[in-house]
């Protein structure tokens, strides 16, 4: 049985190793394995937990690293697979520090990873599975749609079933499409976690508490909405916990959220409390932050933890209780 199953998409990125330089200038690249959901279980198996993905590669070279990559990284590869006819995906960014990673993902017009079809799934593994995350890319097309909804189903509504909403816009015909698919999945999912543009195109408002209070009326028990540069708002029925961000000196942010779904996890199944699982989160995603590689990058439980006892607490805002009305 594993802590942690991931869904979704992988990839290899090819990240400049000259910060702050155009692409079309850059002379020098680094290759890391990529992909959020993929980068979730490196972050999860980081810190202690058993963590597996379920993914698609081409039948290449790129497929062979990133099988290499993620046995390095003590996640469970038996459910990667090839898709004859198609290249495993790579990905260019740029970097300029603190906020501009513009991304050009090379996986269109569809990628391996969204040829995962209902009939592959094992389903005792999704069932048993301690959290599984699943992404918003997931669902935008077929037949990697229907196979999010198969082992949405599977679960059942079981804790942890996780949604990631990580929209891309480049992946959707429009973000109503994205809207949509949305909230076809919400009622079936005990966990969202998206940033600010996420909860908008999954809600409809870009206000952290309603969107947030918006999120729980859909299904889930427990809705996170990461505030970037503000810190992470999280709700649940009785309860409104927002944290501050952790400083550091970012580097390239495009693995932070990742980071922060692998504590995220580690704080769910070990019950800590919210603030604690917040805290946490954070505070292993300003880690990736503070670092050039995504998966790579991710931190143990002991580096986390030392990084969050060494910065001075900052206040909390008041929270009230949560699970009003929302309109």
């Amino acid at each position: 049985m594993l802590d942690v199953l991931t869904i979704g998409r992988v990839g290899v990125d090819i990240y400049p190793l000259q910060i702050g330089t155009p692409l079309a200038e850059v002379e020098t690249f680094g290759k890391f394995l990529g992909g959020s959901p993929t980068n979730v279980a490196v972050a999860a198996s980081r810190q202690g937990l058993r963590a597996g993905v379920v993914t698609r590669t081409g039948a290449d070279a790129f497929a062979d690293y990133v099988h290499r990559a993620l046995r390095e990284f003590g996640v469970d590869d038996s459910q990667v697979r090839p898709v004859e006819g198609m290249p495993t995906p790579v990905t260019f960014c740029e970097i300029f520090p603190p906020d501009h990673f513009p991304l050009w993902f090379y996986r269109t017009p569809t990628a391996p990873d969204l040829q995962i079809r209902p009939d592959e799934l094992d389903a005792d593994a999704i069932a048993s599975a301690r959290v599984l995350w699943l992404t918003g890319t997931g669902l935008c097309q077929q037949p990697s749609r229907s196979a999010h909804t198969a082992a949405l189903a599977i679960r059942g509504g079981r804790a942890h079933t996780v949604l990631d909403l990580d929209y891309r816009p480049m992946f959707w015909p429009d973000p109503a499409a994205a809207t949509a698919a949305v909230a076809e999945v919400l009622p079936h999912v005990t966990v969202t976690v998206g940033n600010l543009d996420e909860v908008e195109v999954a809600v409809g408002t870009r206000d952290p508490e309603r969107a947030a209070g918006l999120l729980l009326r859909r299904g889930p028990r427990l809705a996170v909405v990461k505030l970037g540069p503000d810190g992470v708002l999280a709700r649940t029925a009785t309860e409104t916990v927002r944290v501050p961000p952790v400083p550091v000196t970012v580097v390239n942010g495009l693995g932070a959220g990742d980071a922060f779904g692998g504590a995220l996890c580690l704080g769910l199944l070990r019950g800590w409390p919210l603030e604690r699982t917040l805290r946490f989160a954070n505070a292993a995603g300003a880690i990736v932050a503070s670092r050039l590689a995504c998966s790579a990058a991710m931190p143990d439980e002991d580096e986390t933890l030392a990084l969050l006892h060494a910065v001075q607490p900052q206040p909390v805002p008041p929270t009230g209780a949560g699970g009003g009305e929302d309109r």
